[in-house]
């Protein structure tokens, strides 16, 4: 298997998805339905406003144009188009402390204050107070208020704890409309950063009436130090250049995939090191301690409309803390770290680790689509 090929699950000639390469023209939006490749640009202009309609599926064979894509191609990287993050106008959101596990590194990366050498005595200390399995504690019931007073009286409150089993979730921009990356792509580490790792999740592709449409993959990079010393630095932590990616597309709600394909999936991490080295773990996205529709439900609501809708990643099940350069210091990447995040159902998302200065650097905003597409008069609806 090529480490660094993109792939489309198996199945993807019975599927529905929602994809945007680079043409020569312009960013496209592309679905893909039956194994037949649809043009939806002339008709939308962005995989946005296709989204945004009545029936996404129902518009690709009504205002879809056919068109060749060399698939293969396409995925290795080596032709003449290049796949793009799948979304595009929508709000870049994301839920955070969503796991046990994730909730647990959170905690140790604020008790070190963003020293990795203190991050395995702390870890087994907070282990050794609140037990290993809080996988059937639901956040904000009487259990887990329970839970929060008595590690209230013990000194260990955290405001990661609090969104980890308190009532409201952590919802967060993760990044800015256009500003995520795709598959094949590198994704950049802040060269500041000595204690950082990429965030295998699950991203739902949301309309602007709160409906969930699909799925894809995201890795929420994260600089694990940075977000340490202060979690006011968050921002700082999660939103640099390139440090979202997304892809390879999105696989929307059909009869043959739902969102309990979503609560069933499992998530694997492969990175594999310039030096030799390499990790390998799975994580099952239905430990997580929210259902999807709650955190979308605390995402659309009366108080926040996302009018161009929303990509929401829905947290990570596990933060490798494999050791790496040395004993007790824990997982942080190198630069040309290949990472793959990969489920059956929604492919394989693919990127290369690079200093932030040294990605590509973002360029094409709104305005910028807003003038190639007027250029190209598009849409034409």
């Amino acid at each position: 298997m090529n480490k660094t090929a993109t792939a489309l699950p198996e199945d993807w000639r019975e599927g529905h998805f929602a994809l945007r390469i680079e043409g020569a023209d312009g960013p496209q939006a592309i679905a893909l339905a039956g194994g037949q490749a649809f043009d939806m640009t002339p008709a939308f202009g962005t995989v946005s406003a296709w989204l945004a309609a009545e029936d996404p599926i129902g518009a690709i064979a009504a205002r879809g144009e056919p068109v060749v894509i060399d698939m293969p191609a396409l995925l290795a990287g080596g032709g003449p188009a290049r796949l793009l993050a799948p979304f595009d106008l929508q709000a870049l959101k994301a839920c955070g402390v969503t796991y046990v596990r994730s909730m647990i590194e959170r905690v140790i990366e604020e008790r070190c204050r963003g020293d990795a050498t203190q991050a395995e005595g702390v870890r087994a200390e907070f282990r050794a107070i609140i037990g290993e399995d809080l996988t059937a504690l639901r956040p904000g019931s009487p259990e887990a208020m329970r839970l929060k007073e008595n590690l209230l009286a013990r000194g260990w409150w955290s405001q990661y704890l609090e969104v980890g089993i308190g009532p409201d979730a952590e919802v967060f921009t993760k990044g800015q409309p256009l500003s995520a990356v795709g598959s094949g792509a590198h994704i950049g580490i802040h060269p500041a950063s000595a204690w950082n790792n990429p965030e295998p999740e699950v991203v739902l592709a949301i309309s602007p009436r709160g409906t969930i449409l699909g799925a894809t993959l995201g890795n929420d990079v994260n600089l694990r130090d940075v977000e340490g010393r202060s979690a006011l630095l968050l921002g700082r932590a999660k939103d640099n250049n390139a440090a979202c990616a997304l892809g390879p597309a999105i696989r929307l709600f059909d009869a043959g995939f739902t969102l309990e394909d979503i609560r069933n999936a499992e998530i694997a991490l492969e990175i594999t090191g310039p030096e030799g080295f390499h990790l390998a773990e799975t994580g099952p996205v239905g430990s997580i301690s929210r259902d999807p529709t709650e955190l979308v439900d605390q995402l659309v609501n009366p108080h926040h409309q996302y009018p161009d809708g929303a990509a929401l990643f829905l947290g990570t099940p596990f933060s490798p803390s494999k050791d790496r350069d040395a004993a007790g210091m824990g997982f942080t990447h190198h630069v040309g770290d290949v990472v793959r995040i990969a489920s059956p159902r929604l492919g394989a998302l693919v990127n290369i680790v690079d200093r932030t200065d040294a990605c590509p650097p973002w360029r094409f905003g709104l305005g910028a689509l807003m003038r190639n597409l007027a250029q190209r008069g598009l849409p034409r609806a």
